[in-house]
């Protein structure tokens, strides 16, 4: 048993244990009851749980929850618009965000698949330094996916 200062009172009965924490007007807390003798202490428990519920909010503020992010093109995208696409990605791999890149094609672009693909590869070595390729381009239906992750 320990005390509320601190101190290691060794063996103790639970009678006794209680009686002295009854005294003290604190409760008689078991904190290792695996290990043989179990470890009981004398404390207040209304302040332990707060604390360990403080505790367990400060660790959830400091988690980042990474959100996915996407960037919607056209195979025959203009250069300006490329370059404005890219500084909005890099500013989510800043963040700390994932990236979905994805190419949709409409009509008898279908026909030029491999201009998406050219595209996508461009995307893939711009972002080299910056992201990794978590998902390859892949088509599904009349859209290429690929999803980058920041390094």
């Amino acid at each position: 048993m320990i005390t509320e200062d601190g101190e290691n009172q060794g063996v103790v009965l639970t009678e006794d244990a209680l009686r002295m924490a009854e005294e003290a007007g604190l409760d008689l807390v078991e904190i290792a009851p695996n290990s043989t003798p179990p470890v009981c202490k004398i404390l207040d428990l209304g302040k332990l749980k707060y604390a360990n519920q403080k505790r367990a909010a400060e660790a959830r503020k400091k988690q980042k929850i990474v959100e996915v992010k996407e960037i919607k093109m056209r195979p025959n995208i203009d250069t300006h618009d490329y370059q404005v696409k890219m500084k909005a990605m890099n500013k989510f791999f800043e963040e700390g965000d994932k990236v979905k890149v994805t190419l949709r094609f409409r009509g008898r672009e279908m026909a030029h698949q491999e201009l998406g693909m050219k595209l996508l590869s461009q995307v893939k070595q711009d972002t080299a330094e910056i992201a990794k390729v978590e998902a390859e381009p892949k088509l599904e239906g009349r859209q290429m996916l690929m999803v980058l992750a920041p390094k």
